[in-house]
């Protein structure tokens, strides 16, 4: 039994060797190649994505004016309520107890002292949306106690990379989305740049407010949001793939093919302008209508003599000498 077991041991081990080899022996091997792409002239934009939280742009807690009762409460969490307006009605601890025992005598009795003793008004310090209700009516409070919690109106909070912050103005328009709306995009526009940074897991961000044209109804603080910023646009400039472009002593050029030698190609410096990643204007150096090579990557597999299965669609026929 014991020899059967090795016999099986030892055949699986030669098994996996030849594998080993013949995987290193034919092997995929890159080989770049190069399209013709044509220079267009077309419009550009670039953008800085980012996210951020729906929070009030000036949250206030509302306190009680005396330590007593609330007589009744007026309004709701998602209200809106304008400056002035009142919000409870609220008894001290003193009239509290005198219209507890006026209500104990007769209806004359409580009437009587509800003209002559009357309640304090808790009102509305400015324009904005009740975002939290902490008090029921006949509930006892404090001074300290809050009762509402107020927002003038909820912006975005952007957390924006120190490597963009540099692109950021004020005044930039952006596209906001919320994780909980996607299909529903919110235009605003940048209304605050923080001065100050801070640094998490040593990255480090400024907090950038965006500012939604029209809140939403279901725009709620603490929904998580995309934003695209629009940092910079052009219109009818010339444009190639960035992939064309490569660093030459410090220069930047692109390749366009040589008519005179197929084989090789030219080398043409370049000046660029906006770039988003996908796309560079071409400032100076080229023409609508030029070509320019762009690199793509085929994979042929090699043996140990160095034979190639070629692509037979492999653009140029062949490989381009440098």
């Amino acid at each position: 039994m014991k020899h059967i077991i090795y016999w099986v041991i030892g055949f699986i081990l030669v098994a996996g060797a030849a594998d080993a080899v013949w995987f290193w022996r034919a092997r995929a091997t890159e080989i770049p190649q190069y399209q013709e792409v044509r220079v267009v002239r077309d419009s550009l934009k670039t953008f800085v994505l980012t996210t951020g939280m729906a929070q009030p742009q000036n949250r206030l807690e509302i306190k009680s004016p005396v330590a007593g009762r609330v007589e009744e409460a007026l309004v709701r969490e998602g209200d809106k309520v304008r400056k002035g307006q009142i919000l409870a009605w609220m008894s001290s601890t003193e009239r509290a107890a005198l219209m507890d025992a006026a209500r104990a005598k007769d209806a004359t009795e409580l009437a009587y002292w509800e003209q002559l003793y009357k309640p304090t008004p808790l009102v509305a310090p400015l324009d904005g949306d009740i975002i939290a209700r902490k008090i029921e009516p006949g509930q006892t409070v404090t001074a300290s106690d809050i009762l509402y919690v107020m927002s003038d109106r909820l912006i975005i909070e952007a957390q924006v990379d120190e490597t963009d912050i540099g692109r950021i103005v004020v005044g930039q328009t952006a596209d906001i989305t919320l994780d909980a709306y996607p299909q529903d995009v919110i235009p605003g526009k940048v209304d605050q740049i923080a001065y100050e940074a801070k640094t998490v897991n040593n990255v480090t961000t400024y907090m950038v407010d965006v500012l939604p044209g029209k809140v939403p109804a279901f725009l709620r603080s603490g929904m998580t949001a995309n934003i695209k910023v629009l940092t910079a646009a052009t219109n009818g400039v010339l444009l190639i793939p960035t992939e064309a472009l490569h660093t030459q002593t410090n220069t930047m050029v692109v390749w366009i093919p040589n008519p005179d030698d197929p084989e090789r190609h030219r080398t043409v410096p370049v000046v660029v302008g906006l770039n988003d990643g996908k796309q560079a204007e071409i400032i100076f150096g080229l023409q609508e209508g030029n070509a320019v090579l762009v690199q793509s990557v085929q994979k042929f597999m090699t043996n140990g003599n160095n034979d190639q299965k070629r692509n037979p669609l492999m653009p140029f026929g062949g490989r381009k000498k440098h």
